[in-house]
């Protein structure tokens, strides 16, 4: 029997970020993330969308906190 894996896409908020190192030094972590197929990190915005299986917000918290930043959930 084969588990299929729900994917799912959540929206962050990322203050501070303000020039193409924050973008890259936040990309850099997400990527490093398991079950992630896709972000994006949006300098105009300060958003960030993260595309995967069975992320948490947490992971990803814990990633942009790891790149200098604080993340909060928008959707």
């Amino acid at each position: 029997m084969t588990m299929e894996k729900i994917m799912t896409t959540k929206t962050y908020r990322v203050d501070g970020m303000t020039c193409a190192h924050c973008v890259h030094a936040v990309s850099e972590e997400l990527a490093k993330l398991d079950g992630v197929e896709a972000f994006d990190v949006n300098l105009d915005t300060k958003l960030v969308t993260v595309s995967g299986a069975e992320i948490s917000d947490e992971q990803v918290f814990a990633a942009v906190d790891e790149a200098g930043y604080e993340a909060v959930a928008v959707s």
